[in-house]
């Protein structure tokens, strides 16, 4: 069969759909919390743009119809999500950390534990998953098999129940609507610390409002700047048994699956910001003179830095959808693509956005141009979800040694 870029008619109207809500909708994101000075009330004052995305069916785009939602598979969601960060990169954001507090339920719960987490998710979209993943000392080493390092947060078996104790950092979502916490968490902890991650990490899901469950402060952050990332302390969390997701030891595939999941669409959030920042230099070069005589596109070196510029957006975009395409197709199990998107792109979206900087000049550094917030947001990508210095690389790394690393089953769209 012939290889098609062609979008059916379904993705297109998704796409539509998606860009006419990020310029009705999420455009206003930005100046409304361009003046609000604390983190968490710029988190907050994004509330109404997220119940107005529940509403329009992207909460249920995460959730399968067995529990009432509509399962977009990943490359779907990535045309959406292209056109919702092209207007905002916030509220998409806490989108996609909704999206990660419930993988592990979504991918690897029993029918019990998807029937008793996802309901409250289609009843009420505007409720919010958080994945508590980073420890205070950091997360890149979380499955190091020394267990006297890596992740710190544990779980200890009390009869029926889980006591969980540890503390978290970058908890998106974590504070909820409210500052009292999300709707439901997804605990990343070990269960035995006297074993290595590989024989005693899990996920245990812990519902909002359980006691113990400890807002310590929030973090500010340069770009992403309505993106609430709180530290949280479980003390004492007490949960049923039931709500460890598979066994322990499980976890570490189980986290690789989500934040492959996230690696893939975040090369979508990256073409989106790019080309945000193009449509501003696009527009300054073909009206902007700069006391000459013409616009500046008519000089080769600007002409030649915005062609630059959107053939990045371009490559970016298909390397997105053939990695979401490729985690459709394997169930998740190929995450090669998803990897090399998140690497690539992000790397790809803080040049393109520096240099569509240099297209206009220093102005581009003043609040007369949307660009140095973009570059904010830009600078983001790279860092977070999986560092690509100390995550990514390492994981690409891995399987480059592995002894059965066949170098085209991407290519070939095989598992």
């Amino acid at each position: 069969m012939a290889i098609d870029f062609q979008l059916s008619e379904a993705q297109q109207a998704l796409q539509a759909g998606a860009r006419a809500f990020g310029a009705e909708v999420l455009r206003k994101v930005a100046p409304t919390i361009a003046a609000i000075a604390r983190p968490d009330d710029r988190f907050y004052a994004t509330r109404p743009f997220y119940n107005a995305m529940a509403e329009a069916g992207f909460i249920k785009a995460l959730l399968p119809a067995s529990v009432g939602g509509t399962a977009l598979s990943t490359l779907d969601f990535a045309l959406a999500a292209e056109e919702l960060a092209a207007a905002d990169v916030n509220v998409p954001t806490a989108l996609l950390g909704t999206g990660l507090g419930l993988h592990a339920v979504l991918h690897h719960g029993t029918e019990a534990q998807k029937q008793r987490f996802l309901p409250d998710f289609v009843e009420d979209g505007s409720r919010l998953a958080a994945l508590a993943f980073t420890e205070v000392t950091g997360g890149a080493n979380y499955d190091n098999p020394d267990p006297s390092v890596g992740v710190q947060t544990f779980a200890r078996r009390e009869g029926d129940e889980w006591v969980i104790n540890g503390a978290k950092h970058y908890t998106t979502n974590g504070t909820g609507w409210d500052g009292k916490g999300a709707h439901l968490y997804s605990v990343i902890c070990r269960t035995d610390p006297s074993l290595s991650p590989q024989e005693s990490l899990a996920i245990i899901m812990v519902p909002g409002g359980t006691p113990g469950i400890e807002i310590v402060d929030i973090l500010d952050t340069v770009g992403h700047r309505a993106t609430i990332s709180p530290r949280i302390h479980f003390n004492n969390v007490r949960v049923p048994a039931a709500n460890i997701v598979g066994k322990p030891g499980d976890g570490i595939a189980m986290v690789e699956g989500a934040f492959a999941w996230t690696a893939a669409l975040i090369g979508a959030a990256c073409v989106g910001v790019m080309r945000a920042a193009f449509d501003v230099a696009l527009k300054f070069a073909r009206t902007d003179k700069r006391s000459g005589t013409v616009p500046v596109i008519e000089h080769q070196n600007v002409g030649f830095m915005l062609a630059d510029i959107k053939m990045r957006i371009e490559a970016a975009r298909y390397l997105t959808w053939k990695s979401c395409h490729q985690l459709d197709l394997t169930e998740g199990r190929s995450r090669e693509l998803a990897i090399i998107t998140k690497v690539h792109c992000s790397e790809l979206c803080v040049q393109a956005v520096y240099d569509t900087m240099r297209v206009v000049g220093v102005d581009a550094y003043t609040d007369m141009y949307p660009l140095a917030g973009l570059m904010q947001d830009a600078l983001c990508f790279p860092l977070y979800d999986g560092g690509n210095m100390g995550v990514r690389r390492r994981q690409l790394h891995a399987l480059l040694r592995s002894p059965d690393y066949d170098a085209m089953a991407s290519a070939e769209a095989r598992g």
